[in-house]
């Protein structure tokens, strides 16, 4: 994996990601219950699904990454994939327990679901670090993006590619899934901006973020609403825009559709024209703070020096938190963000089937 760079295109909000607070600094609920450990310390890492490329591909390898390079390559990392089952995560918690894991890194199936889990690791004496989803039950901090701030930046986009086609007919908005807190905040902001500025159609919160049930509510779309009436999509991902995209060219229409996570195959449909934009997420910057928070608790370490914000959900309040910001990605910027960032190379991107499209964008 290559080393991927901390900076996000230029006006991002700088995040702070200092090293550890030393125990004498500690105090609170924040901290492991235990006696302060050393480098031999032991993280379980449980991420949520592999269907979006980005858990396996950047997740994973940069939070291992970086608990190796904070614990000198002591600490041992156990990792499981719940695969979008939320009963099959609940057991991979309870195995972490077994397994006397230091800390838990969990990025929840499903955030209300999970909190009997945390709860138990929390009685275990198991701090939790909720990452990038806020999980119900006594977390011990959080780090992701500003969700609301994801889907204004979506809803901005739309409303600029329509330019004065916004109220010729309807939009579609496909959203995440249900069981999905984040999906509720992307909704959240990208109807804060297009409410009453655009017709919405037709409207779904997507089961498990499925690219083939977008397809499926996209082509039920089109028939309820008829092809010449769809002006535009927002999609709340990049997966499920490819889904949609499918759909939309089998009918022959050629819209706006908006995204998220910048994955290679949307970034080469924007470059095409494809998919209109993207939401470029710094994964290096979330992951950094996350494998942070998690030595620093595992060692019963305070996080004042880490996390400069708070963050309460109906079980938690006063989360220790760190929120990354986070970039439209349209066909101008592909080289100010993820080229520079290293989350691709130009040779990733500009294959030999969008080699013209990269010339004409000036990718390379």
């Amino acid at each position: 994996m290559r080393s991927a760079a901390l900076a996000v295109a230029a006006g991002a909000m700088a995040v702070s990601l200092a090293a550890c607070g030393s125990a004498k600094e500690s105090g609170g609920d924040n901290e492991s219950a235990g006696a302060a450990k050393g480098d031999d310390i032991k993280v379980g890492l449980l991420l949520p699904e592999n269907k979006t490329a980005r858990y396996e591909k950047f997740d994973k390898p940069l939070i291992e990454k970086k608990i190796k390079e904070l614990t000198s390559g002591k600490a041992d990392v156990l990792y499981s994939n719940a695969r979008q089952d939320a009963n099959l995560q609940a057991q991979q918690v309870d195995t972490m327990i077994t397994s006397k894991v230091d800390v838990l890194i969990v990025d929840a199936v499903d955030a209300k679901a999970i909190q009997n889990s945390v709860q138990k690791a929390k009685e275990a004496d198991i701090p939790v670090v909720a990452y990038d989803r806020l999980a119900e039950g006594p977390i011990s901090a959080y780090t992701s993006f500003d969700n609301v701030t994801v889907g204004k930046t979506q809803g901005e986009a739309l409303l600029e590619a329509l330019g004065d086609k916004a109220k010729d007919g309807d939009i579609v908005m496909m959203n995440g899934s249900a069981t999905d807190p984040n999906a509720a905040q992307f909704k959240e902001g990208a109807l804060s901006v297009l409410k009453g500025k655009v017709n919405i159609g037709r409207q779904f919160d997507t089961k498990e973020w499925s690219p083939d049930n977008a397809n499926a509510n996209m082509e039920s779309s089109i028939s309820a609403l008829g092809k010449n009436k769809i002006v535009g999509v927002y999609s709340a991902n990049d997966g499920m825009a490819g889904g949609i995209i499918t759909a939309l060219k089998a009918a022959g229409l050629d819209v706006p559709v908006t995204g998220q996570d910048a994955e290679l195959s949307a970034v080469q449909r924007i470059l095409t024209g494809e998919q209109f934009m993207s939401v470029y997420k710094s994964y290096p910057q979330e992951a950094d703070v996350a494998a942070e928070m998690a030595v620093a608790l595992a060692k019963g370490e305070k996080l004042d020096s880490i996390a400069k914000d708070k963050v309460s959900s109906g079980s938690a309040k006063d989360v220790p938190s760190v929120l990354v910001p986070v970039v439209s990605l349209t066909k101008e910027n592909i080289s100010d963000t993820v080229i520079k960032d290293g989350i691709y190379t130009a040779a990733e991107i500009c294959t030999a089937k969008y080699k013209s499209a990269c010339d004409e964008a000036g990718v390379k």
